[in-house]
């Protein structure tokens, strides 16, 4: 479908919001991915609060002026389509590396989470991490375990100090 000036313009500027509120993106080549595959891969992603677009990539780097996805120009060549992903920048990863291990036709190109460059074996690493969710319990976990040990250490304290005031009333029952 061919689009007139009017439309890239909109286009472009879509795309530069959704950039701008992005905490990651990803490059990718999909030559040779099928609609059915290609589906499959926007859904899980959709799932995740991530989307993928297809779009130019002159259209693409002038989408890209003035956010973090201007770093990755570079990479803009070839057939194209980027992952952008709002919250969770791990899940993401998981899901291409993933995807492209079990599909050859899929390929990494490079990526940017918060501004920093990533290449393909940074995205692995990344996608090595445990999730949001999981980052998220485990901080709440410390985080409690902290006053709870506190407390612990305060009842034995109360403990002790009832030992000795009953200790000293057994030593005045018996003097």
């Amino acid at each position: 479908m061919k689009m007139n000036r009017e439309q890239k313009v909109r286009l472009v500027a879509e795309l530069n919001k959704k950039l701008q509120k992005a905490n990651a993106a990803f490059l990718v080549d999909y030559k040779g991915l099928n609609v059915k595959s290609m589906s499959m891969l926007r859904r899980k992603l959709r799932e995740v609060n991530s989307e993928m677009k297809v779009v130019k990539n002159r259209l693409l780097k002038l989408a890209s002026k003035g956010t973090h996805t201007e770093h990755i120009q570079d990479a803009m060549t070839g057939p194209s389509a980027i992952i952008i992903s709002y919250e969770d920048v791990i899940e993401p990863a998981k899901i291409l590396v993933n995807f492209s291990e079990e599909n050859e036709h899929l390929k990494i190109k490079k990526g940017q989470v918060t501004g920093k460059v990533v290449d393909f074996e940074k995205i692995k690493q990344l996608a090595k991490l445990p999730g949001r969710e999981q980052l998220l319990s485990q901080t709440l976990g410390v985080m409690k375990a902290v006053p709870a040990s506190f407390v612990r250490v305060l009842n034995g304290v109360i403990v002790k100090f009832l030992s000795v005031l009953k200790a000293i009333e057994e030593q005045k029952k018996e003097g």
